[in-house]
């Protein structure tokens, strides 16, 4: 399983959000992550809805990840929603969207930024894992199921 705790922490992860609209997704993503990292809510959910309109990150079986370049990080940093409704995303695929890895980068991060998109994407297209994700009752349990490798490899 790969280890996300470089990227997440509990505080960043929104389980059952309700958020009608990628708009008023990409606002709860934009906030969950702005105190921790200094960043203006407003301003991440501008980047995010930009870089969507290049092409919709909903890559199909109800996932999205939505990734955009944002001045003022040191590093590249992510959220995690599970929506409590599945929303339209234009994904490929036509399905609505549950679940959603938000990734956030420094403006210079290049191939940093890709190998960790290809890295969270790899890890959502495995269905037992996605399965667990939908499972799981508690902000908590998403963040222990996301982060589970390190905590075993550290016991």
């Amino acid at each position: 399983m790969t280890d996300f705790s470089d990227l997440l922490n509990p505080d960043t992860i929104l389980a059952n959000l309700t958020a009608p609209t990628k708009k008023a997704l990409f606002q709860a993503l934009g906030a969950a992550v702005a105190d921790r990292h200094g960043l203006d809510p407003r301003d991440v959910a501008e980047r995010l809805a930009e870089r969507e309109k290049l092409g919709s990150t909903g890559y199909g079986g109800g996932i999205a990840i939505p990734h955009a370049r944002v001045a003022g990080l040191d590093g590249i940093v992510g959220a995690v929603a599970r929506l409590a409704q599945p929303i339209d995303f234009d994904a490929v695929d036509a399905m609505p969207v549950d679940i959603v890895f938000m990734l956030l980068s420094p403006p210079d991060a290049g191939a940093d930024h890709l190998k960790t998109l290809a890295r969270v994407s790899r890890a959502l297209r495995d269905p037992g894992f996605v399965a667990k994700l939908r499972g799981a009752g508690s902000p908590d349990a998403l963040y222990a199921l996301l982060t589970e490798s390190e905590t075993r490899d550290a016991a």
